[in-house]
């Protein structure tokens, strides 16, 4: 074999490995007691920094640690001051949960981005897309060995569920005003699909309402600013579902 076939021979083994099954974010959350999805999120464009010296290579581990059920982490640079480069450090620490690729996604090429930093899966915003946009990124995403958590945030969105994306998120924060009220995932959760593994996100501080999303029929809760605010984001999760199991 000449150099030029070791190469391609190579290139196909990559090719295998980025197109290949990522942990599961929808097995990893039927799996799991608390159904924590804790995110790594240095900003937000309401809030400013929430922890601006925030560490790749240590927060998510620290997270999966300490008993979170998968991650997300912020990839959109500008406005949450995240990176692709956070996920592939987060692998490179360690991290073996599933991980939610969280950026606006709105182009296939960030899929490739996703798959190839080591996402497990991509978020994919209703309020970003038309339905034809959404099924396209869905499908090639699912090629890519990525599952999708579609988020929905108000009742005319909830058609977008009919695609049969892995995972359905409600989103508390109305991405206009950035105003979060939990109580959208209570109002929008019975209209969903009953299979449906459903996901509440944003605005969730306290353990007593993640037993009450429970009870509604949530198996996700997506939780950030209330643990990044904290001088250890880790201990805060841990300290958070000791409460939860209480």
């Amino acid at each position: 074999m000449d150099i030029l076939q070791k190469i391609i021979a190579t290139k196909r083994e990559e090719l295998a490995l980025l197109k290949s099954k990522k942990p599961s974010l929808r097995q990893a959350l039927l799996d799991s007691e608390t159904g924590i999805i804790a995110e790594f999120k240095r900003r937000s464009p309401s809030k400013g920094w929430i922890k601006e010296d925030g560490q790749a290579d240590t927060i998510p581990l620290s997270y999966q640690m300490n008993g979170a059920a998968a991650l997300s982490i912020l990839t959109d640079e500008q406005y949450f001051g995240g990176s692709d480069d956070f996920i592939r450090i987060a692998r490179q620490s360690g991290v073996t949960l599933p991980i939610l690729y969280k950026n606006f996604v709105i182009d296939e090429a960030q899929l490739y981005a996703a798959a190839l930093c080591g996402a497990s899966a991509v978020l994919l915003i209703a309020a970003c897309l038309s339905m034809q946009q959404c099924s396209v990124l869905l499908n090639k995403a699912h090629e890519l060995g990525l599952e999708v958590l579609l988020e929905m945030h108000s009742e005319a969105e909830l058609e977008y569920a009919a695609l049969g994306p892995d995972l359905c998120g409600i989103n508390n924060r109305n991405l206009g005003s950035f105003v979060t009220d939990v109580e959208n995932s209570f109002r929008l959760a019975e209209l969903l699909p009953k299979d449906a593994v459903k996901v509440s996100e944003s605005g969730i501080s306290n353990p007593d309402t993640v037993k009450a999303l429970r009870q509604a029929g949530f198996n996700g809760f997506l939780i950030g600013e209330n643990f990044m605010k904290t001088a250890n984001p880790g201990l805060a999760l841990h300290d958070f579902i000791s409460q939860l199991n209480h």
